[in-house]
């Protein structure tokens, strides 16, 4: 199991390819084949889980009552734009086209890169900025209330 933190910079080459980084590559488990499944995030963001994570996304779907209409939306949504991706020689996925265009991203961008536990996000990064300034919480506040003693 992948276990993604951190924040990284890179750009996207004028093919729409992004080179994943190296210390978040080496956190790809023998399961994953080199392979990422790419779809799009709840923000204005592009997801990437190892394919061994996303076989776990796919199990918790098969679950969902598909005769509930908020689970087929959702689902329909999240696997309406998941694509695999694999590993080129030199450590980098070619993003799809619409991927792209929904996250605000172009050939030639600086992108962020986070590593999410389980998942990879690639963000444009002054849309991350802006999201970040746009919280209603303070961190502070987020933080007790997720982690404190009655957040868990």
């Amino acid at each position: 199991m992948a276990g993604f933190k951190g924040q990284a910079e890179n750009t996207i080459d004028g093919k729409g390819r992004l080179p994943v980084p190296a210390k978040m590559r080496r956190e790809l488990t023998p399961d994953a084949k080199s392979t990422f499944v790419a779809t799009r995030g709840v923000e204005q963001c592009i997801l990437l889980y190892p394919l061994d994570e996303w076989e776990v996304i796919e199990e918790r779907i098969r679950e969902k009552n598909q005769f509930v209409t908020a689970n087929r939306g959702f689902v329909r949504t999240l696997l309406r734009w998941a694509d695999e991706l694999t590993l080129d020689a030199q450590g980098r996925i070619a993003l799809p086209k619409p991927l792209l265009k929904f996250a605000g991203l172009e050939p030639g961008q600086k992108v962020s890169v986070l590593g999410i536990m389980d998942r990879l996000e690639v963000w444009n990064t002054e849309t991350l900025d802006a999201h970040e300034d746009d919280q209603e919480e303070s961190y502070e506040s987020l933080a007790e209330r997720v982690m404190g003693e009655d957040g868990i």
